[in-house]
């Protein structure tokens, strides 16, 4: 039923999707942004200065806000977080549908169409598909990036990066279509549909970049290493015991949690610290990963958004040191990542947040409509082998992009 409403708004929206619970906003009432190098902490007071009881903000935070945090110039100077709090809203939870708006004539309406979205069915997933290059599309290019990235590695400059690649969409598509389509087929940790501020994005987030309680519990959930899953029993149990038997893949799972934990014990009482899953394995759409799960208590001194901030960009999708990553993505990729790989986020006024990082996901905006993935490099990898890994990545949306009626 969200992703019905999406379907007729003509406004911004977030539809969020949170372990089960399904919360949709619509029509900003109030916008709150912040540019690179400006403190996440502004956030907190501009939230406050919101005369709207109980509110649930929206939003997103593009990649590039990762510059700023590292000390590195982000020349495009544009917004690096954004969040809506909504004018509709309306929260799918445990069997309960809860309907908010600020106006009685606002709520009526919101009630009006969701009754008519249950009455026809809302929209149905679709059978129709837009075909886009996933194996071809500047996979030269992306080898030698590749390539250049391994040798800086032995190098010594630094011990992984994530690069990644855009493969165009020739042609437009239905959004909350594709949505809907897509997430019936993907088992995604969080998952998206939005039209914000110049925006418009869906996906299937395999991992979030952190969770904050209204009582300081932070978690953090890094995937690292990766094989294909396509739904053959015995040949994905193959893939799962090579992912444990592969050194290059076990080796930048461990770095990856490492830093995880070293950068929750910057912001957490270092005693509380703790990994709670290590190196299991997730199945996310058409991939599987190694999957490990960290937790902490926030040192009283400390904020979610310095727990954000601290934790931000994803270790998965950056690299390690991250400053050093970062500095090579920005030079060794050739368009600015935007949301990719950045995150959606959802704020309470009690201090929760939760961050889905933007992976395995579709991006429209000024006409122009893509895809994108990456893969993790280090000293062991090979450019063939990376280049596989962002195709098997992709196709946990590619498969299912259902073109405009």
């Amino acid at each position: 039923m969200a992703a019905a409403l999406a379907a007729t708004s003509a406004e911004d929206n977030v539809l969020y999707e949170n372990q089960g619970s399904i919360c949709w906003g619509e029509g900003a009432y109030a916008t709150v942004t912040t540019r690179a190098g400006e403190p996440l902490s502004a956030i907190t007071a501009r939230l406050a200065e919101v005369d709207v009881e109980n509110w649930r903000a929206y939003g997103w935070a593009t990649f590039e806000l990762s510059y700023a945090l590292y000390g590195l110039d982000d020349a495009s100077k544009a917004d690096a977080v954004t969040l809506m709090i909504p004018r509709r809203e309306v929260r799918f939870q445990n069997g309960t549908v809860l309907l908010r708006a600020l106006t009685a004539v606002d709520l009526d309406a919101l009630e009006s169409r969701l009754a008519d979205a249950v009455l026809t069915g809302g929209i149905e997933p679709a059978e129709a598909r837009v075909e886009v290059d996933v194996d071809g599309h500047d996979a030269e290019n992306y080898r030698a990036a590749v390539a250049a990235g391994i040798a800086e590695i032995r190098s010594g400059a630094l011990d992984k990066v994530i690069l990644s690649r855009v493969v165009p969409v020739p042609e437009d598509i239905d959004m909350p279509t594709t949505y809907l389509t897509g997430r019936l087929a993907n088992s995604p940790a969080r998952s998206f549909l939005l039209r914000l501020q110049g925006w418009e994005a869906l996906g299937f987030s395999p991992e979030i970049v952190i969770s904050v309680s209204s009582g300081g519990e932070v978690v953090t959930q890094p995937l690292a290493g990766t094989r294909a899953f396509l739904g053959d029993h015995e040949a994905d149990r193959v893939r799962r015991d090579e992912l444990y038997r592969d050194a290059k893949e076990v080796f930048e799972h461990a770095i990856s949690v490492r830093l995880a934990a070293t950068e929750l014990s910057t912001v957490c009482t270092p005693s509380t610290v703790r990994v709670e899953e290590f190196m299991s394995v997730k199945e996310r759409g058409s991939v599987q990963h190694l999957a490990s799960q960290l937790s902490g208590s926030l040192a009283p001194d400390r904020t979610g958004w310095d727990a954000f901030a601290a934790l931000f960009p994803a270790v998965t999708a950056s690299g390690i040191p991250k400053a050093s990553a970062c500095e090579l993505i920005r030079r060794a990729e050739t368009q600015p990542r935007g949301l990719y790989s950045g995150a959606v986020l959802t704020v309470e006024p009690d201090g929760a947040i939760d961050a889905a990082l933007i992976l395995r996901s579709v991006f429209r905006r000024d006409g122009d409509i893509w895809l994108r993935a990456g893969a993790g490099v280090v000293a062991q990898s090979t450019p063939e082998r990376e280049l596989e890994e962002t195709r098997e990545k992709l196709r946990s949306v590619s498969r299912f992009l259902v073109p405009t009626r």
